[in-house]
């Protein structure tokens, strides 16, 4: 079964980004952009997971956080907050929040972290299970991914990855084969905010490479001269299973 998710942010871009990418995940996502509409929609709909903004205008994030639980609502909330003082995190966290994230976030992270408050709140065995397949292990013939335990398999030997490097894998095993921009693994990575350039992107590739020669026929990264990047698995000794 879908699973739903509330996605509560008003800045445009942002929204329309989560809602783009939480959609592609395979959830189903109704965005809200501000905190009273917010507090309506996750106060009358039934959402398996709440994405919470804390800068919102009508309601803040804190305020909405804190009149759905007064009111009994115990759908898992994640907030989303720009400021990463600890006070904030903790006052969050108190009010009955379950996760927080602090921007600018990577696409991976965000996913990582949805899926992992999800399985908390309702159990790996009541899960269907592609859905679990999907969150616990990603194989790519040789190559095993554990997105929930930032762990890399190569030939049953594991791979030290840092975490910035195991995310750009992470992001191309979703989709292998396809060609992925600079811009994509970006977004995807560094986070929707990031000022540094698109060779942060190409060093990490780099990187990943020099630790994947373990079996370079079987899993490679292609380059796409001026667009970007291609996670490449030989067909005969693997394809991805989810």
């Amino acid at each position: 079964m879908t699973q739903k998710l509330l996605v509560i942010e008003d800045e445009p871009t942002l929204s329309r980004l989560l809602s783009y990418n939480l959609t592609n995940e395979g959830y189903q996502v109704t965005v809200a952009d501000n905190g009273l509409l917010g507090y309506d929609t996750a106060a009358q709909g039934e959402f398996d997971l709440i994405l919470l903004d804390l800068m919102l205008p009508g309601m803040n994030g804190f305020e909405v956080l804190g009149k759905l639980r007064q009111i009994g609502v115990k759908t898992p909330i994640i907030i989303l907050t720009a400021k990463n003082a600890e006070e904030e995190v903790v006052q969050g966290l108190k009010s009955g929040a379950d996760d927080y994230i602090t921007k600018p976030f990577g696409v991976a992270e965000l996913l990582a972290r949805v899926a992992a408050v999800l399985r908390r709140a309702t159990g790996i065995e009541e899960r269907e299970p592609l859905q679990e397949q999907d969150t616990t292990k990603i194989s790519l013939g040789p190559l095993a991914i554990f997105p929930d335990k930032y762990e890399v398999v190569l030939n049953g030997e594991a791979i030290t990855l840092r975490p910035k490097e195991f995310e750009v894998l992470l992001y191309l095993a979703r989709k292998p084969g396809v060609v992925l921009t600079r811009d994509d693994l970006m977004n995807a990575v560094w986070g929707f905010d990031y000022i540094g350039g698109q060779r942060t992107v190409d060093v990490h590739v780099s990187s990943l490479r020099k630790k994947l020669e373990l079996d370079p026929e079987s899993v490679h990264i292609d380059s796409i001269r001026g667009v970007g990047y291609k996670l490449v698995v030989n067909k005969k000794k693997g394809a991805l299973h989810g």
